[in-house]
């Protein structure tokens, strides 16, 4: 075996992973990143396919006073470019522009649903509340990302943090799920699900109803999503930080400060900080000759950790169609939340899915794709045009498109164990291309060129995340990990001597930005408690 010693570990080459091995590396220490799969980026990444260019994670990147500022600060230059939304429901659909996205979807609202007028009127004013405060929020620069900070910096910090707090104390205390806060002002449940659907399930109400703020301040990084962890690699590398790629940890032992690898390599470490999966982690933890009060509060969080679960996961279709972009353009803007009915999912996506996974043994297979019909009919769907934001990412004359909707893990696994996984994913794609053809699509699936899928299942076995989650802990249960904005700072400690914790699984709710943000966290304890 290679013994190789670094002053800090990393394992994880996502967001978090990578911010925190810019910042060390940055600061001038030994830090070596282990990242399991070929290239690093983990949730955010972008993949080529006979001359179109996808995203395979997330479909635009909130920039939500954290991207530009750290980028300037590290000396990356990418280019970003506008992403507007638009949202879409039946034959209706707006653009949700910054000025006056929000009279246009509360008029879109009250066109499909003229008889709830006044309880969209109550809803209006809540998601009103939240978008100014998501203002406050976002208003300046990260201060954790302007080190530099000039008079006319530090003059709108010190007007910005009088409001600031405020807003942290306001919406820390709304973590009532959106479905139950939205009963509360309506009792018109296609109203409710048509805007709780965007979300994930029992997401807290300030953080769904703040997307609305959240999706006027996307931007797109020209040549796709995957810019962005490609652009952090070469700095770190450019900054003597070493990445090591298609190395999986299997072991972690504190007490010798040591990690294995897949090749029976052993990695020393002084400080470990763990950016992927949480569970992976205390699952292969060796608590050996620790002290018997680490050893206890180890195993605590260990079975507390195991015993939650990952959030909702996504269906992503990938398709590539011999249509010209102006077909869409007349349609939407590039990143499009679409639903293709007003009647909502209801129990569809709650008592009814839960029953068929449930007794998922004792139905047949018509029993099952007969709920998927309704599903694939019912749910909203994200759909991405990548050359939208950026022509050269498709050729000439022709479209791709990312269709994405929320799916459920365990129905996957569930047929999987029955062996007809590969037929189940067959009729999935088939049921989004005919519910997207039969409305806001006529003729799609007559013209698609190639399509692909991923799951749930290869999410998680792709990016070893628990459940194919993509943004950490499901809401169904309370989440075992820091969940308000003001104490982020210690969500990257763990009982662990000599390891941090960063990334989607550290904090919730979790996205880019606040990924990045227990990176850099992680980074900066790190830094301290070494010199």
């Amino acid at each position: 075996m290679n013994e190789k010693i670094h002053r800090t570990v990393i394992v994880g080459g996502g967001m978090a992973g990578l911010t925190a091995a810019v910042y060390l590396a940055r600061a001038g220490h030994d830090v070596l990143l282990l990242e399991k799969n070929k290239e690093c980026g983990g949730l955010l990444n972008s993949f080529q396919r006979e001359g179109f260019t996808f995203d395979a994670g997330a479909r635009s990147i909130l920039n939500a006073g954290v991207i530009h500022p750290m980028l300037k600060e590290l000396g990356i230059e990418l280019d970003f470019l506008d992403s507007p939304v638009s949202i879409g429901i039946e034959n209706k659909i707006i653009s949700l522009s910054p000025e006056t996205g929000l009279d246009d979807y509360k008029r879109l609202l009250e066109e499909i649903y003229p008889e709830s007028v006044n309880d969209i009127d109550k809803i209006d004013t809540k998601i009103r509340k939240i978008m100014n405060d998501m203002r406050v929020l976002y208003a300046i620069d990260n201060p954790n990302f302007r080190e530099e900070k000039d008079g006319v910096y530090l003059k709108q910090l010190l007007g910005w943090m009088p409001k600031f707090l405020p807003v942290l104390r306001r919406l820390s205390k709304q973590t009532e799920p959106v479905e139950s806060y939205l009963g509360k002002l309506t009792s018109n449940q296609s109203l409710i699900d048509i805007i709780a659907q965007h979300f994930f399930k029992k997401t807290p109400t300030s953080f769904a109803l703040g997307y609305f703020y959240s999706y006027t301040d996307y931007i797109y990084p020209r040549g796709g999503t995957g810019q962005l962890p490609k652009a952090m690699v070469q700095r770190i590398i450019e900054l003597g930080g070493k990445i090591q790629t298609e190395t999986e940890i299997i072991a972690v032992n504190p007490s010798e400060k040591t990690l294995t690898d897949n090749a029976g390599n052993i990695h020393s470490y002084d400080t470990l900080i763990w950016s992927a999966d949480l569970k992976t982690l205390y699952r292969i933890l060796n608590t050996n000759d620790l002290e018997e009060k680490v050893t206890r509060e180890i195993l605590e969080q260990k079975e507390l950790l195991l015993s939650k679960r990952g959030c909702d996961s996504v269906y992503s279709l990938f398709i590539g169609v011999d249509m010209p972009l102006e077909k869409f353009s007349s349609i939407s803007n590039g990143h499009f939340f679409y639903t293709p009915s007003k009647q909502g999912l209801g129990e569809v996506h709650w008592s009814e899915l839960d029953s068929l996974i449930e007794n998922f043994n004792n139905k047949s297979k018509d029993e099952v794709l007969q709920w998927l019909d309704k599903y694939c009919q019912l749910t909203t769907y994200e759909i991405s045009i990548p050359a939208f934001r950026d022509p050269s990412l498709a050729p000439e004359g022709k479209t791709g498109l990312e269709i994405s909707m929320l799916f459920e893990y365990d129905l996957l696994k569930k047929v999987e164990d029955a062996n007809w996984y590969k037929e189940f994913r067959t009729e999935v794609e088939n049921r989004m291309l005919e519910t997207l053809s039969n409305s806001i699509y006529p003729g799609l699936k007559d013209k698609v060129i190639f399509q692909t899928s991923s799951t749930p299942l290869s999410i998680a076995k792709a990016v070893s995340t628990s459940e194919g989650a993509i943004v950490g802990w499901s809401y169904l249960s309370p989440v075992p990990v820091v969940h308000q904005l003001r104490k982020i700072q210690s969500s990257v400690k763990t009982p662990i001597p000599n390891v941090y914790q960063a990334g989607q699984w550290a904090y919730s709710p979790a996205g880019i930005p606040t990924a990045i943000i227990t990176g850099w966290n992680a980074s900066k304890n790190v830094i301290k408690n070494s010199s």
